[in-house]
């Protein structure tokens, strides 16, 4: 048996080789050149994670296709560690792949990099570039690049979860919770559910924010008794006081994470310690929209990003 199953991975990997070559070769006689990136090297990405021996799938040609090599190379080196609220098993999936919950949830704790359905972790990405050079073809895409937008470039990671159950969180009484609400005319879940986390980059430096209910969050809970500061426990379990970084429509100082909370999936964009379940950047499936968005044919029950409008306006502080 254990010898027809390496025969079987053997012709399996000929097959996919032979594919490769003959991509190769229809790339060059058209004389197509993926820009940033060679074809052997495209190909070969794309083996290794056909076979799983990495879960590193970030690089995606289509991104560069899309975006062109700056704003590409900016989207994967932005692209947030992804911590999630203890207790919750859902994850952000392609919804061309999964609109259900069961297949978008994956292990309660440690590095999670797929649903139990085999699913990668995906972010969709769009990017308004408000630079010099780029201005004109923002603004006549839809961009607004207006006023203290001008020189910034904003990134967009868009976030599919099948539905969204605010106020049940992750613990054991979900299920009364929404059956209570649904009685009350209130109902705690809705069907899909798209949550964002935004990057913007300027002269003044890196910013993020995470959209989190009806705006824009950068940490979770009040600020404390004393206004612009916060308890903190040093590891040595010393009670110290710090200072929290200003935050304007949102925005904060750029951490790399996003904080997920459980049940609503809204989102909080500074560090946080001690969270056992995450996805490293790194591990993120990152797709363009500008290829799908408008092409899905697709119907939600609550408006899509490129339908909103902080997809064109990037400091525009509210969610609809």
């Amino acid at each position: 048996m254990r010898c027809e199953r390496g025969q079987a991975i053997i012709e399996w990997l000929g097959l996919l080789l032979v594919s490769a070559l003959a991509l190769s070769a229809l790339l060059w006689l058209t004389g197509l050149r993926l820009p940033g990136v060679s074809v052997r090297e495209a190909i070969a990405e794309r083996l290794l994670c056909a076979v799983e021996l990495r879960d590193n799938c970030t690089f995606d040609p289509r991104l560069e296709l899309a975006h062109g090599d700056d704003i590409a190379a900016a989207l994967q080196t932005h692209a947030p560690t992804l911590l999630y609220e203890e207790g919750m098993r859902a994850l952000p999936v392609d919804f061309r792949r999964c609109r259900r919950d069961g297949c978008a949830e994956g292990g309660p704790e440690g590095a999670v990099a797929r649903s139990d359905a085999g699913l990668p972790i995906v972010a969709f990405t769009h990017a308004i570039d408000c630079r010099p050079a780029a201005v004109a073809a923002t603004e006549a895409a839809g961009g607004d690049c207006s006023g203290e937008r001008a020189g910034r470039l904003y990134l967009q990671y868009w976030f599919y979860y099948p539905g969204s159950a605010t106020a049940e969180g992750s613990t054991p009484l979900k299920p009364a919770i929404r059956w209570a609400s649904a009685k009350l005319g209130r109902p705690s879940y809705h069907p899909d559910d798209w949550e964002s986390y935004q990057v913007r980059l300027g002269p003044d430096g890196a910013f993020a924010r995470a959209s989190s209910h009806h705006g824009y969050s950068y940490r979770l809970g009040a600020a404390g008794l004393i206004p612009g500061y916060r308890l903190g426990r040093r590891r040595d379990g010393t009670i110290v006081v710090r200072r929290l970084p200003q935050v304007v429509n949102g925005w904060g100082p750029e951490a790399g994470t996003l904080y997920v909370s459980g049940g609503s999936h809204a989102g909080n964009a500074r560090v946080y310690e001690g969270i056992t379940r995450t996805s490293k950047d790194r591990r993120l499936k990152l797709i363009p929209f500008r290829s799908i968005a408008h092409k899905t044919g697709v119907g939600f029950a609550v408006t899509p990003p490129w339908q909103k409008r902080v997809y064109f306006d990037p400091e525009y502080g509210k969610t609809d």
